[in-house]
């Protein structure tokens, strides 16, 4: 194998070739765009150094919080990953974020990533609007569908105009028109509820949450 490897070698370097390049997740839905490689943090920006990757996975680093996201923006996207959480873990999907800011408030929303059994793990009650899948603090997600603490979960999002859309491990949590939202978490507004673009990212809350296989595709 080694010879093979380097008559390949030496054969590029003598046509001017570049040999292959090999992704951590070769094999991309169709239609959808790898916007995480697996090996680094190339076209992410944010507080980078509250990550790290291991095995193929963004890993939040214990006791630092922070949302790192996309250089690209988006506008309408479906975006599919896989997330790994703690007993307790607490994280969320940063919705056209504008850089800056609480995502949960100055982006369309925080699609949020938490245990589901946070209360019992933690002892700290939670509003309904909290829960895993949930729009944070204003519409409230179907719970019950997580695998069990250790286990990678699927999640597949839709933003389509003002629609939020969450299916978790095949089954449809949240599917909601945020336009028609009237009521909050403590009455707190949303200035960026009705923003129609911005990036996608992670909202880290100090917990070692992972996530992998992350790949987005462009709605019209």
């Amino acid at each position: 194998m080694r010879k093979i490897f380097f008559c390949l070698l030496l054969l590029a370097s003598a046509f001017g070739c570049a040999l292959p390049k090999f992704s951590a997740h070769k094999n991309s839905p169709p239609g959808f765009t790898q916007i995480f490689n697996g090996t680094n943090l190339n076209g992410w920006a944010g507080p980078l150094d509250c990550c790290a990757v291991q095995d193929g996975a963004i890993v939040w680093q214990p006791k630092k919080g922070g949302t790192i996201y996309t250089q690209a923006e988006f506008t309408n996207f479906i975006v599919r990953l896989e997330f790994k959480l703690p007993p307790g873990g607490n994280n969320g999907l940063a919705i056209r974020y504008p850089g800056i800011g609480d995502t949960a408030y100055t982006g369309m929303c925080e699609c949020q990533v938490l245990d589901d059994n946070y209360e019992k793990n933690t002892g700290q009650k939670i509003d309904p609007r909290q829960a895993h899948g949930s729009a944070y603090g204003m519409v409230a997600a179907r719970r019950g569908f997580q695998k069990p603490i250790g286990e990678w979960n699927f999640e597949q999002v839709t933003v389509d105009g003002s629609r939020i859309k969450v299916e978790l491990n095949g089954t449809v949590i949240l599917d909601a028109d945020l336009a028609d939202v009237k009521a909050s978490l403590a009455n707190k507004e949303h200035p960026g509820k009705n923003r129609a673009a911005g990036h996608f990212g992670f909202a880290g809350h100090n917990d070692p949450v992972a996530f992998r296989n992350i790949f987005i595709r462009s709605l019209p």
